[in-house]
């Protein structure tokens, strides 16, 4: 039995441990992804063992381990994080996306050997992943073992899976009933001729079944699975998470419920002649090589995925609702940063936690959707920056403050970045807020045909910034879950191409950015809904309605570089946010404050 690597060992110690059990299992190389067996964006801490090695405790990147060398491989969210969090360990970093950087498949590919063994935890490994990793290795002799279970080994100490009780959503905030999603499933399964389907993303669990949970943080979400076929469904899950009139429910409405560490072996016992489906970036390895090699195998997206991604009306006046609400609790924060900056000590830590405060004032809500980013200064040139007790910059009335939360309320999601003035603020600073402004108005009033990608709206945020030889390195606007996971697809709008189109109902973000690294960065997010414009002789059109409601900070704006339309959004945005939200308030003082904020430029 091999010893668990102690947690109280440096992350140097840590990687000569780890090699001392590759070399017991004959692995010469051993690849450790961030997700879980479900290819969730966010797994429970039981599965986190790449930050439990590594020490990077980002939402996404690679650890590999060779006998001699060890790498992080991040996209450009996390360059700086990355290169903070490692410095002082043995391990290199990998900026993918930069030129001349090799991914790691590649990397490997050049430095092992013929006949060389490479490791990976098949139950983090999605089954497409698996697939393009085993083609490009063999091709150079390199064999890819995904059954070796060092992790479970050497893995201490490892948290338990999450035993929180899951809880069913009110019927009349989820629209649809389960059994009636079913239908809609079954209906999808039938056109396709699909005998057996694998729900294996949590989101789409929780949508199917309208249940939530609270086992990975900020995604009320739950660890199962579900089996469904044209007779039956199968809930794959900890019955401790189930309350006994949960389990009548769903006993009522004919879902079996059955053990979630069962689901691996019972898809060995699907009947060999079954046509299954199951979309390979959210169904691991183990579960797809389980399934008895005479059943037809049919991959894709996820037809759940483009159910939930399309809103319901009745979904999208609760998300409106919880948007209003938010943008309460966002005034009366931005009141009280705006009078006390300069006047007390506040810390980036002070403005994540009173921000929560405000939020938590309200009755529905339940969580946050993500950890706060709450950058001050040269901390917001860092992406997916998080305050931390050793980052925790103090904020001065000078520069700008970039904060990018959002909350999880029992009748919808939110997510919103504003960036704000606490006094003067460079040129360049303001320059560059004009510009990130001037994108997001350009993607907020697009109009465009049907059939219009993600990837061909991209460029309207960016064209401006184009110009002057100015980019960004994350996409540019994702889907938000409805009461579920801030980051959902199908749809994205970004420079990749997912080939797919924007159709009413699909919410996403608009979201561009400057960062300038040890100077500023600048970011402004709002929500908006894809919806029906109008009808010509050359086709349906589409546009956006922004349903964030909060004032974007008007004194760091250079009017100049505005174009009359722009600054006639902008003014009609505030008056909009400024009716919505003043008689709401609960102060004179927050009231004027926002009367003030929300002033025609």
């Amino acid at each position: 039995m091999n010893e668990p690597i102690n947690n109280n060992l440096s992350v140097n110690e840590k990687i000569i441990k780890m090699r001392e059990h590759m070399a017991h299992c004959g692995v010469d190389a051993m690849i450790i992804l961030t997700e879980d067996p479900h290819g969730s964006e966010y797994p429970a801490n039981y599965w986190k063992f790449r930050e439990f090695l590594s020490g990077f405790n980002g939402s996404a990147g690679t650890f590999l381990i060779t006998h001699n060398h060890a790498g992080l491989w991040v996209d450009s969210r996390y360059y700086i994080q990355a290169e903070k969090q490692i410095r002082d360990t043995s391990i290199e970093l990998f900026k993918s996306g930069l030129p001349h950087v090799p991914d790691y498949i590649t990397y490997l590919t050049n430095v092992m050997p013929s006949g060389s063994v490479v490791g990976i935890d098949g139950f983090t490994l999605p089954a497409e992943t698996f697939k393009t990793i085993k083609k490009k290795l063999s091709d150079f002799g390199i064999k890819l073992n995904y059954k070796v279970d060092i992790v479970n080994d050497v893995f201490a100490p490892r948290e338990k899976l999450p035993l929180d009780e899951v809880i069913e959503m009110d019927p009349s905030i989820a629209g649809l009933d389960r059994l009636q999603k079913v239908e809609l499933l079954r209906h999808e399964m039938l056109k396709n001729n699909i005998s057996h389907y694998l729900v294996t993303a949590l989101d789409d669990v929780a949508w199917l079944t309208n249940l939530r949970g609270n086992d990975v943080e900020y995604n009320p979400v739950f660890y199962a699975y579900m089996l469904v076929t044209p007779t039956e469904e199968h809930l794959y899950i900890d019955p401790h998470k189930l309350s006994s009139i949960i389990s009548r429910r769903l006993n009522e409405d004919g879902i079996k419920l059955t053990f979630y560490d069962h689901f691996e072996k019972n898809m060995a016992n699907i009947p060999t002649d079954a046509r299954v489906f199951y979309d390979p970036q959210t169904t691991n390895t183990r579960i797809a090589h389980t399934l008895p090699k005479t059943v037809v195998r049919v991959e894709g997206r996820s037809y759940i995925t483009t159910l939930k991604g399309r809103k319901s009306p009745d979904e999208i006046n609760h998300m409106y609702a919880s948007h209003v609400r938010d943008g309460v609790a966002l005034v009366r924060f931005l009141h009280w940063l705006d009078t006390s900056v300069g006047k007390h000590r506040i810390t980036e830590l002070d403005v994540a936690n009173k921000l929560l405060s405000f939020r938590k004032q309200n009755e529905l809500f339940v969580s946050e959707s993500f950890e706060a980013i709450a950058a001050y200064g040269a901390n917001a040139a860092i992406v997916h920056y998080s305050p931390s007790i050793e980052s925790n910059a103090e904020l001065k009335p000078e520069g700008l403050l970039l904060l990018d939360t959002g909350a999880q309320y029992a009748d919808g999601t939110t997510d919103i970045t504003r960036t704000i003035a606490l006094g003067p603020v460079s040129e360049q600073a303001k320059r560059d807020y004009t510009l990130v402004l001037k994108g997001h108005i350009a993607l907020a009033t697009a109009i465009f045909p049907e059939g219009t990608r993600g990837v061909q709206l991209d460029v309207l945020a960016r064209a401006t910034m184009w110009r002057e030889g100015i980019d960004y390195g994350h996409g540019t606007g994702h889907g938000i879950g409805f009461c579920l996971n801030v980051h959902e697809g199908p749809q994205r709008i970004s420079k990749v191409d997912n080939g797919v189109a924007l159709v009413p109902g699909m919410i996403t973000s608009n979201e561009p950015g400057i960062y300038r690294e040890g100077q500023h960065g600048v970011r402004i997010e709002s929500i908006v809904v894809c919806q029906q414009a109008e009808k010509t002789n050359f086709g349906q059109f589409l546009n956006f309605r922004t349903i964030t409601l909060c004032p974007i900070d008007t004194r760091p704006i250079i009017k100049e570089m505005l174009t009359s339309a722009e600054i006639d959004w902008l003014n009609n945005y505030h008056s909009m946010v400024r009716a919505t939200l003043h008689d709401l308030l609960p102060t004179t003082d927050e009231q004027l404050w926002l009367d003030n904020a929300t002033k025609a430029i």
